[in-house]
């Protein structure tokens, strides 16, 4: 393949989306006369100035071009990189770690938390109502309890997580007094490392500003347990402070708007604090923090096998720093497969309010879903986001457990419309997924079905959705990292099957 074509096939798909067909017809006729390396050029100058003009992006910095030479390249990583589908069968290989049936493979043992989704009957595993348990407890009874009393759950639940035991009234109030203490970043921190660089996205300067922790720790490479213990409290109780002040950086910087650095209050909960730095008024209801704190509660752990939290342990089973662990958890969180599903949600029902002129009407929105499942509406990937889970089949605890605090919430905020559509949504889309799967295990809301229209109820940036999972999932890290250090074994190793054929070095000058 030529150059010039290299340049069309990696580049004219993304005009074609942009809506430059008549552009790149006008292109084609336009370049037919040049010689390659002038169209070469000319195809380059052209998109260049099409992007610049309609898409505001920046094609003059040399550090983001995609030059003709790394077109080139790319093409070869995709040629020489691709493999046969069938020899995965063959080999018996367990992609994804999971067995056929979508079962994790077996790697480790956790004392932190358990998933049930199926029970067995008469030797075969059936479907069930599903059920979290964190240490043992049912996250269903974790929630009633301290909602009962009128208290904020996250912190007990973090206790229980790391420490395997629910905290005495004594023991939580001396472990929240430790999170406070803790949760003051050191001197300069925020004027030299998060102001001067400010990026667009939150969970970049998360792992960014947790690898530099790095420098500020004298002991930063200490993995002995006391060690490491006081490291994964400060960086829990950083987690809200690091988020929320690299979103106000962003926005003062790239926005425009005024900067607002909040001190953080000793008294408050973790969700209160969050609501009280980000606000330029640090005003919230009891409603709006009880919520969030309910959200932290429900995302703080999700058993070994989740990909933020098996990176955890790989990367500490190779004897790294915590700083350097926790980073690698962020990265694997901020990949949309795993933490960004709630925001695709509220982008999705803003889609369907934009296309369906009546949200009451049963058949229009049904249509709508049938249509997303066509790959003919919202992005056209065919998927109802919010729905189905990787191991949850009948129902996910987490959603049934929101989705009861939600209502409240929407008439405090006024948007009772929008729940009754959430719901309607909930009850329509798996039934429909059913009639059109070949395959179907059974599928229900997840808990970022109604996660995001929280969020957005409390009127949170979409930018800070990710960040808020990390702030909760920060406790489930953590008890995975300590608990991966108190059963020292050997450095996480799978098996990959080499597949090349074998061939002979061919010299320089005869290639």
């Amino acid at each position: 393949m030529c150059l010039f074509s290299l340049c069309k096939k990696f580049f004219g798909h993304k005009l074609q989306e942009l809506g430059f067909s008549c552009k790149t017809a006008q292109l084609d006729c336009d370049i037919i006369a040049l010689n390659c390396q002038k169209k070469i050029i000319f195809l380059f100058t052209a998109l260049g100035q099409i992007l610049k003009e309609r898409c505001d992006v920046n094609v003059s910095n040399p550090f983001s071009q995609i030059t003709p030479e790394i077109a080139r390249l790319a093409e070869l990583c995709e040629a020489n990189g691709a493999i046969d589908p069938t020899l995965y069968k063959k080999y018996d290989v367990k992609r994804g770690l999971r067995d056929l049936d979508g079962q994790g493979v077996l790697t480790g043992l956790t004392k932190i938390s358990d998933i049930v989704a199926f029970k067995i009957v008469d030797g075969k595993r059936v479907p069930c109502e599903g059920k979290l348990y964190y240490r043992g407890i049912d996250i269903e009874e974790i929630v009633a309890g301290f909602i009962k009393e009128n208290r904020f759950g996250y912190e007990e639940v973090a206790y229980l997580l790391m420490f395997g035991e629910l905290p005495n009234a004594q023991e939580l109030e001396n472990f929240c007094r430790i999170i406070a203490n803790y949760r003051s970043l050191p001197t300069n921190f925020v004027r030299d490392i998060i102001l001067k660089a400010p990026s667009q996205d939150m969970m970049n300067t998360l792992a960014r500003s947790v690898l530099t922790m790095y420098a500020y720790d004298d002991y930063a490479d200490d993995i002995s347990l006391p060690n490491v213990l006081r490291q994964l409290l400060q960086l829990l109780a950083l987690f809200p402070l690091l988020c929320v002040y690299g979103y106000q950086a962003y926005c003062h910087y790239h926005d425009k708007k005024s900067l607002y650095i909040h001190v953080p209050k000793p008294e408050l909960s973790t969700a209160e604090n969050f609501l009280h730095i980000l606000r330029p008024d640090s005003q919230y209801t009891e409603l709006e923090a009880k919520i969030l704190d309910l959200a932290l509660v429900l995302h703080a752990e999700h058993g070994g096998g989740n990909n933020s939290t098996f990176t955890t342990h790989v990367v500490t089973s190779s004897g790294t720093d915590t700083y350097s662990t926790i980073a690698a958890a962020i990265g694997s969180l901020k990949g949309p497969r795993h933490g960004g599903a709630n925001i695709k949600v509220v982008q999705m029902v803003e889609d369907l309010k934009q296309n369906v002129s009546d949200w009451t009407n049963e058949a229009q929105v049904a249509d709508y879903l049938i249509r997303i499942l066509e790959k003919k509406a919202f992005d056209r990937t065919g998927l109802i986001y919010g729905m189905g889970h990787a191991v949850y089949s009948l129902s996910d605890p987490r959603a049934k457990i929101l989705k009861s605090f939600v209502e409240k919430l929407s008439k405090e905020k006024n948007r009772m419309e929008e729940y009754q559509l959430y719901t309607l949504v909930e009850r329509l889309a798996p039934q429909i997924i059913s009639e059109r799967r070949s395959i179907y295990k059974g599928v229900s809301a997840n808990v970022d079905f109604y996660s995001g229209f929280v969020y957005n109820m409390l009127d949170l940036p979409l930018q800070l959705y990710t960040p808020i999972f990390a702030i909760a999932r920060i406790a489930g890290w953590a008890a995975h990292r300590l608990e991966e250090l108190a059963n020292p074994s050997k450095i996480i190793r799978p098996a990959y099957k080499a597949v090349s054929d074998v061939r002979p070095y061919i010299p320089l000058d005869q290639r």
